[in-house]
C-alpha cells in the first residue's frame, strides 16, 4: 500500500454537497476517507456506496458499542456496503467484539473490512478517566489493556493516539494495525484533541495509519496541506532511523 493510502481523509462535514466540495479541494483521487457520525447519520448508507463507487477506500467510524447481539447483526450490515475499515468501542468488551469480528465475516461481499477498537478517544485525559469514567488506572494501562483484549478477540488493531503505539504493538504483535487520529501539522491549532502529533512523529512512534481531519479540511489550500502532511509521513530523518 502506498504512503498516500496511509493518511486517512477525515470528512469531518454534514452533507454530502459539503464532502463533494471538500474532495475536489482536497483532489486526491481514491484516497482513504474516513465516515463518521456527523456524515453518516445525514447521509445514510448511501454515502459509503457513493465514495466506493468513485474510487476511495473507506474507513467507516461509527464507533458502535453495545450488546453482542446488536453489533453482530450492525456489523452484518455495515459489511455489506464495502467499507473497508470499522471500528467499535473497546469497551464494549470481549464478547461484542468478537461478535462484531463475526459479524464482519458473515456480511463482507468481498474481503473481511478491517475491524478496529477504540481504546480511548484522545480527547480522554487522565483527569477526565478518575473524575468522570471512574476509572483509577494511570490511562496508558487502560489503553494497553484494552488494546490486549482487542487483539485476544481477534480484531486487527485500535484506533489510538500515536503515542500508545509502540507499547500496543509490544503487547500484542507488530502486526496489530495502530491508526491513529489526533495528527497536527507543526503550528496547527490542537483544538478539542489532547493527545496529538505530527505525522513524522506518529510514524516514528509506530502508527500505521494517520487519520487527518482539520489539518487538511480546514487549510486555505487542502490539496497543499495533503502534500505537506504526506511529505511530513514520509520524512527522510524517519527512514534513516528505521
Amino acid at each position: 500500500m502506498s504512503d498516500e493510502q496511509k493518511i486517512i481523509i477525515a470528512l469531518d462535514v454534514s452533507s454530502k454537497e459539503e464532502m463533494i466540495r471538500l474532495l475536489k479541494n482536497v483532489n486526491v483521487p481514491g484516497s482513504y476517507v474516513k465516515v463518521g457520525m456527523e456524515l453518516y447519520m445525514q447521509e445514510g448508507a448511501d454515502i459509503v456506496r457513493y465514495l466506493k463507487a468513485n474510487g476511495f477506500s473507506v474507513f467507516l467510524d461509527l464507533k458502535l458499542h453495545d450488546i453482542p447481539h446488536t453489533v453482530n447483526r450492525a456489523m452484518k450490515g455495515l459489511a455489506k456496503l464495502g467499507a473497508d475499515m470499522i471500528n467499535v468501542h473497546a469497551a464494549g468488551g470481549s464478547e461484542m467484539m468478537r461478535a462484531a469480528v463475526e459479524g464482519l465475516g458473515e456480511g463482507a461481499i468481498a474481503a473481511k473490512p478491517i475491524c478496529l477498537a477504540v481504546t480511548q478517544l484522545t480527547s480522554t485525559d487522565q483527569k477526565m478517566l478518575e473524575n468522570e469514567l471512574l476509572i483509577k488506572q494511570p490511562i496508558n494501562n487502560v489503553i494497553s489493556s484494552y488494546a490486549s483484549l482487542a487483539y485476544s478477540s481477534g480484531l486487527d488493531g485500535v484506533v489510538c493516539s500515536a503515542w500508545e503505539a509502540a507499547s500496543i504493538k509490544a503487547r500484542t504483535s507488530p502486526d496489530f494495525l495502530a491508526v491513529t487520529p489526533g495528527i497536527r501539522l507543526n503550528n496547527d491549532a490542537v483544538g478539542d484533541q489532547k493527545r496529538v502529533a505530527t505525522p513524522a512523529k506518529a510514524r516514528n512512534l509506530g502508527s500505521d495509519y494517520i487519520v487527518v481531519g482539520r489539518s487538511i479540511t480546514a487549510a486555505a489550500d487542502p490539496e497543499n496541506a495533503f502534500q505537506r502532511v504526506l511529505e511530513d509521513w514520509r520524512n527522510e530523518s524517519w527512514k534513516t532511523k528505521n
